[in-house]
Order: structure tokens, then C-alpha cells, then sequence
């Protein structure tokens, strides 16, 4: 009998470490919600944890799991949100939209889903973008801070487009953007991802039709547009770059001494993928310090 009791107790601690292990295990993977914008557009993130609240809004044609390290680590001490913009990841694919006016205003609506308390907006690319048209439209009575990754703020000097690839273009199908392909994918990093990983993020971003790919890349303001919406806020910023950008950050700090520039020197565009534990900390220090201390 007391060696049944003793395997008995073997068995529920056994028991109750594989549950602890999947309930973490599905923390990390973090929960699907919905809402529908006013335009009548069924918009997908994801969320995990508890606490004060990280939106992160990704770059052109990405879904919002590429921040799935962020998700896993930060979700310890903060409610994190990775945001799929439309026409991206699990969202829905509307013909309209693709400008900053209304990207600007589904993430107005996002944040309306997620309650009155401040968040802290983290955007990628054309996620910086589209963050900052939210700031321009909206203000910033609803913003905590800013976390700016890798994309122009407006700021002199402007950035030098890329040259066409060589060779003849290559016929796309009506889904898929002239750009968006696993090369492109595989350019935006730095270090090896894995052949799955490079599969996966090429099958997502080609999900966004060319049309509206054309139209993300097009936004019809002024570069000076991004840098009055910066220039406006009154809420810390925190501008994560490239050297390739390192001018635009000199120049941030003239305008506004008060906020921060951290360079990753030797990271691919998706810098917080390519060194996922730096930029953490970084986003982490900057939250503790500067938007939500003590």
C-alpha cells in the first residue's frame, strides 16, 4: 500500500509537471482574438500575459507572429499584443485600405478593443509607419511611449532606395507582390533561420496581393509627415536602428534630447529576430526607466 501511495504521488507530480509544461508552453504561443473595424474588416493579434500592454505592429506584408520571441519573453511581466495589420497574417484581405489614413485608424481601433489604459506601441518597418500616422491622426493620450525598429522617422538625411535585383522580373501570380518572395525574406536577416522558419514567413508574406502590397509601399505624404508625427508626441521614444539610420537618430536626439538610440551594428532588418535576447533587454531597460518606473 505505501509503495502504491508513493508511485501514486510519483504519477501526480508527473501529471501536474506536463500540464505546467503545456500551460507554458501555450502562454508562449500566446492567444488568437478578433475584432472588427468600422469599416466591417475582421482583424486578427494575438496576445499573452498580464499587466501594462505592448502592441507590436510588424513591417510590410509580415504577420504578427515574427515577434513571436518578444511574445515568449516579455510576456512574463507585460500583456503583449502582436497586431496583424490587414492584409497581413490572419487578418482579414479587404480590397481598400492600404493607405495610412485607415491603418492608422485600425490600430485606433485595436487599442479601443484593449481597453482605456495607455499602451506602448512597438512598429517594424512599415509598422514605424504606420505607428507614427496613428500618433498624427489620434495623438498621444492613448500611448505610453514609442519603440521605433529600423525604418525611417523622417529625419534627415533620406534614405537611398535599394537598386532593382539584376536580370529580367520574374511573372508573379495576382497574390503575390513583385518583392515579396523567400529571397527577400531571407535578406532581412542577419544570422541562419531555418529552412521552415524562411518557408513559413515567405507563405505569410505572400498571402498579401500585389495590389495592396504596391499600395503599402506608396503611403502619399511628405517625408515630413513622420517627423512632425514624432516631433508631436510628449511620451518617451525609443529609436532601435542600423547604421544605416544612424544619421536619423543624431538628428532625433537634436530635436528631442530627451529620447534614446540604440544601434545593433551587426543585425539583418529583423534585429530583434537576428538578436532576439539584446533586444529585449533593450525594450525591457527602456520600459523600466523611462515609460512605466518603479
Amino acid at each position: 500500500m505505501a509503495r502504491r501511495s508513493k508511485a501514486g504521488r510519483w504519477l501526480a507530480a508527473a501529471v501536474s509537471l506536463g500540464l505546467l509544461i503545456l500551460a507554458s508552453a501555450a502562454h508562449a504561443q500566446g492567444a488568437d482574438r478578433y475584432f472588427d473595424t468600422s469599416d466591417g474588416v475582421r482583424l486578427h493579434y494575438t496576445e499573452a500575459g498580464h499587466g501594462r500592454t505592448l502592441v507590436f505592429v510588424p513591417g510590410w506584408t509580415m504577420p504578427g507572429w515574427i515577434f513571436q520571441p518578444q511574445l515568449g519573453a516579455l510576456s512574463a511581466s507585460y500583456h503583449v499584443v502582436l497586431f496583424d495589420p490587414r492584409g497581413q497574417g490572419s487578418s482579414d484581405i479587404p480590397e481598400q485600405g492600404y493607405d495610412q489614413t485607415r491603418r492608422s485608424q485600425d490600430i485606433a481601433e485595436l487599442l479601443d478593443q484593449l481597453g482605456p489604459d495607455p499602451v506602448v506601441l512597438v512598429g517594424w518597418s512599415l509598422g514605424v509607419l504606420d505607428t507614427l500616422a496613428y500618433v498624427a491622426r489620434s495623438g498621444d493620450e492613448h500611448i505610453a511611449g514609442l519603440v521605433l525598429v529600423d525604418n525611417s522617422i523622417g529625419e534627415p538625411p533620406a534614405p537611398v532606395a535599394a537598386p532593382p535585383p539584376p536580370g529580367p522580373r520574374r511573372p508573379h501570380g495576382p497574390r503575390r507582390s513583385a518583392t515579396c518572395s523567400r529571397a527577400f525574406v531571407v535578406g532581412m536577416f542577419a544570422r541562419p533561420q531555418s529552412p521552415e522558419y524562411l518557408d513559413r514567413l515567405a507563405d505569410a508574406c505572400g498571402r498579401t496581393p500585389a495590389p495592396a502590397a504596391r499600395a503599402l509601399l506608396a503611403y502619399p505624404v511628405p517625408r515630413t509627415y513622420w517627423r512632425d508625427a514624432v516631433l508631436s508626441t510628449t511620451k518617451p521614444v525609443l529609436y532601435v536602428i542600423r547604421p544605416h539610420l544612424q544619421a536619423q537618430a543624431q538628428n532625433l536626439l537634436l530635436d528631442r534630447p530627451n529620447d534614446e538610440t540604440v544601434l545593433f551594428p551587426t543585425a539583418g532588418h529583423a534585429l530583434f529576430v537576428d538578436e532576439p535576447e539584446r533586444f529585449n533587454q533593450v525594450v525591457a531597460d527602456f520600459l523600466s526607466r523611462r515609460v512605466w518606473p518603479g
